[in-house]
């Protein structure tokens, strides 16, 4: 399977989900190339940002099992960019990152 390289927002409303999301994230981390958290307490919502990679099954189970959560929002774009299972890519050739539809 292809896989993508893409993007995973996490909008965190209710603290209670936190654990649950650090255990589903350590789960997928395979998939995981980088992740910043950014508590905004005065607004009341905690955001994480991951960059991740993987082939479209397997980023759309996590961002499920992450939007599930009570008080969690999780949405995600993939950039056309694809590597095949011989390990060459391809995708557009301007180079544009553009979500998936």
């Amino acid at each position: 399977m292809e896989k993508r390289i893409g993007v995973i927002v996490i909008l965190i409303t209710d603290t209670s989900s936190v654990r649950g999301i650090n255990d589903t994230l350590h789960a997928y981390g395979h998939l995981v190339l980088g992740r910043q958290g950014l508590p905004l307490r005065d607004k009341g919502v905690n955001v994480i940002s991951l960059i991740v990679e993987g082939d479209t099954d397997e980023l759309g189970a996590l961002s499920g099992k992450l939007g599930r959560f009570p008080g969690v929002k999780a949405k995600s774009v993939l950039t056309p960019y694809q590597e095949n299972g011989d390990g060459k890519s391809h995708g557009d050739d301007d180079g544009d990152a553009r979500p998936a539809h």
